[in-house]
C-alpha cells in the first residue's frame, strides 16, 4: 500500500499508534517492518500534553526504542512560533499540561500561575484535563481585553478505547464564543509541523507519506505542503467521510499494521 517512491514518514500517534494508552496492533511488529523497508519516519502530533521524552518512554513501554528527536509536537510548534515573535521574560498564561509548559520554558517564557493571570501578555492554550471555570474566566477576560491568543491545535475531540472525549478544540471553541477572537494555531491542520517535520526528516515533500486518522488535520495538513497522505481508519475519520474528501487521501487502510505490512502491493 506503501508507493515504492516514499523514503520517510510523517506519523500522527493518536488513533494511528495507540487510543490513550492502548496501543494499536503489533507496534514492535510495525516499526521492524518499516526499519525493514529502509523508511526514515518522526512523528508529529497535535497532541501537546506530553513531552518527546514523556513519549519516547510510552513507545518504549509498548516496545518501539526511538530517539526523542523524533517527535515533534505542537507544543513545540507554539513555541517555536512564540519564540520567533517575543523576548524572553514574555509573560504568558497558559492552559495545558506539562508539554506545553515545558516547551515554553525552553524558550524562557514566563509561566503565570493562574492567580497572576491578568499580568499576561500572551494566552496560550492546549489540552488540559484539569481545566476548571476559573482558567476559562481568566483566559476569556485577557483575549476580550486584546491579549494575543494561541492554540497547539483545534481537535474537536479526543479518541480514547471508549470513545471520543472533547478535545482542545472543544475548550478553545469556549473562550472563541465568549470573545468573538480565534487564535493563531500551531498544530495541524496549518503547515508548520509538517515544515518542521520535513526539515528534520531532510526529505522532500514529494517522498514523505503523512499517515493520519483525521481528514480535518493530519491529512489536510499534509496536503497543504505537497506530500502524499494515508489515512487509517482506527482512530476518528472513517470511510465515508474520506469518500466526500477533496482531493482524496493518496491511500486508506484499516490499520498502520495493514498499510505497512502490505507496503509493496
Amino acid at each position: 500500500m506503501i508507493p515504492e517512491y516514499i523514503k520517510a514518514l510523517i506519523l500522527d500517534m493518536d488513533g494511528v499508534i495507540w487510543k490513550a494508552d492502548a496501543p494499536i496492533g503489533d507496534l514492535p511488529g510495525i516499526f521492524a517492518k518499516i526499519k525493514e523497508r529502509d523508511l526514515k519516519f518522526v512523528f508529529a502530533t497535535n497532541n501537546a500534553t506530553l513531552t518527546p521524552e514523556d513519549y519516547q518512554r510510552k513507545l518504549k513501554g509498548m516496545g518501539v526504542s526511538i530517539e526523542a528527536d523524533q517527535i515533534l509536537t505542537s507544543a513545540m510548534g507554539i513555541a517555536f512560533l512564540l519564540g520567533k515573535k517575543y523576548p524572553k521574560g514574555t509573560r504568558i498564561f497558559m492552559i495545558g499540561e506539562d508539554g506545553i509548559r515545558r516547551a515554553l520554558e525552553a524558550y524562557d517564557f514566563h509561566i503565570l500561575p493562574l492567580d497572576q493571570a491578568e499580568q499576561a501578555q500572551v494566552v496560550v492554550m492546549g489540552i488540559d484535563r484539569s481545566i476548571n471555570f476559573q482558567k476559562i474566566v481568566e483566559a476569556t477576560l485577557l483575549v476580550r481585553k486584546g491579549i494575543p491568543f494561541y492554540t497547539t491545535n483545534t481537535d474537536r475531540t479526543f479518541p480514547t478505547p471508549r470513545g471520543e472525549i472533547p478535545g482542545s478544540g472543544a475548550w478553545v471553541s469556549v473562550i472563541t464564543y465568549a470573545t468573538g477572537v480565534e487564535p493563531v494555531v500551531a498544530g495541524k491542520p496549518h503547515p508548520f509541523l509538517m515544515e518542521l517535520a520535513l526539515e528534520q526528516l531532510a526529505e522532500s515533500s514529494r517522498n514523505t507519506l503523512v499517515i493520519g486518522d483525521r481528514l480535518e488535520t493530519d491529512i489536510a495538513a499534509g496536503q497543504a505542503v505537497g506530500c502524499p497522505t494515508a489515512l487509517v481508519l482506527s482512530g476518528v475519520s472513517t470511510q465515508a467521510q474520506a469518500a466526500k474528501w477533496n482531493p482524496p487521501p493518496t491511500v486508506i487502510a484499516g490499520s498502520l499494521s495493514e498499510l505497512i505490512h502490505h507496503a509493496h502491493s
